[in-house]
């Protein structure tokens, strides 16, 4: 499987490509319209982020208790029914005269059902694709959530400005529903990864055996860690530049697709091996120039080089699969993706406490330096131990 085209020739892959691209559409579109709500209602700047960031970080909940569905439950039936579960709390956050802890409950909610779905979709991904040409096909996942998130952004905006908030949520909902059923009527009725009933207790289990693995645990680490911190410099945008946050924005997810194109398309497999360590300081190096607040072009082409890093994260995701038996392999991409969620909003949350004491640019620096440090020291002690 060698091209984008190959993939679209595969039983199965479009409606799963659909199935995932109208979800994040439908999150694009409603997250700034609840972000908005909240904030008119609370006048709280913090509440609001809040209400975007809430369901990352409610994904360590589910990460801990629901993850071994990703491979106990039939894939086709699981996406189906948590699509309809997405559109119904999101049409509920649409209710006028919600109260505002209403609404943060039904985002717990939605952030905990969420934390086995990215195991689910990814899992079936694997098995559409084989092993062989997931990486090629996560590639072309990752391209079309960022420029699906890009125009759903800008498509909430408009919709929330021409309508109102709450309208914008209805809309998000209707998409939800819409991606509801192409995964029904497109996917094919699959059994389960892996027998038994999913569990908290059986979740920590599988937790467990992935975590205990050196080689895994380390590939875990390189996923989460430098990449949250890095979403972290990302957080600082609107402080640093607040009339050019959008461009920056742009300009991230700009480099991002570029990564996953050249990674997923063009490198050929012989050279991915040697890549991660690289594309891991790409990431956060370009970040270093903030120090000495760099006038907009330089500071543009900073983050597109920088964001041309995120492309490690394919690299270690093959890796990660390479390293996990079958049955867990659902389980595994469900860790990988709540973990890196959890870690991007705990990534925003230290680059912001640190830039209330210092500067924007500061702190982006720093932060920085911190990911780079953390990329670093796994590779100095393979060099030490001759590994």
């Amino acid at each position: 499987m060698r091209t984008y085209q190959d993939l679209f020739r595969t039983p199965e892959f479009t409606p799963l490509f659909l199935t995932s691209a109208g979800q994040t559409a439908a999150q694009a579109v409603s997250g700034p319209a609840l972000g908005t709500l909240i904030y008119t209602e609370t006048g709280s700047p913090l509440l609001s982020g809040l209400a975007m960031s809430g369901p990352a970080l409610a994904q360590v909940v589910g990460a801990t208790t629901l993850l071994s569905a990703a491979d106990r439950l039939p894939p086709r039936a699981a996406l189906t029914g948590t699509a309809l579960l997405f559109a119904l709390g999101t049409a509920l956050q649409a209710v006028p005269g919600l109260p505002v802890w209403a609404a943060f409950t039904v985002l717990l909610v939605l952030g905990t059902i969420a934390s086995p779905v990215g195991g689910v979709r990814y899992g079936l991904l694997n098995q559409i694709l084989s092993r062989e040409g997931y990486l090629l096909g996560r590639s072309l996942f990752n391209m079309a959530a960022g420029a699906t998130q890009i125009g759903g952004f800008a498509i909430g905006g408009v919709l929330v400005t021409a309508l109102s908030p709450r309208d914008t949520l209805l809309a998000g909902a209707v998409l939800y529903l819409v991606s509801a059923a192409v995964a029904r009527s497109g996917l094919a009725r699959r059994p389960p990864r892996a027998a038994g009933r999913p569990s908290a207790r059986e979740t920590w289990r599988n937790n467990a055996r992935l975590l205990s693995s050196g080689p895994r645990r380390r590939v875990y680490l390189a996923l989460w860690v430098p990449n949250g911190l890095i979403v972290g410099c990302e957080s600082l945008f609107i402080p640093y530049a607040p009339h050019h946050a959008g461009l920056l924005f742009a300009v991230a997810a700009l480099g991002m697709l570029a990564g996953d194109l050249a990674i997923g398309r063009f490198v050929p497999p012989r050279w991915r091996a040697r890549l991660g360590t690289p594309l891991c300081l790409l990431l956060a190096a370009p970040y270093l120039l903030f120090a000495l607040h760099p006038a907009l072009p330089l500071a543009v082409a900073a983050v597109v080089l920088a964001s041309v890093g995120y492309a490690s994260n394919l690299l270690l995701q093959e890796r990660l699969m390479a390293l996990t038996p079958e049955e867990l392999s659902g389980h595994a991409l469900g860790l990988h993706t709540s973990g890196m969620l959890t870690m991007q909003g705990v990534g925003a949350a230290l680059a912001g406490a640190v830039a209330e004491h210092t500067s924007p640019a500061t702190a982006m620096a720093l932060t920085a330096t911190a990911s780079l440090l953390v990329t670093l020291a796994p590779a100095g002690a393979r060099r030490r131990t001759g590994r």
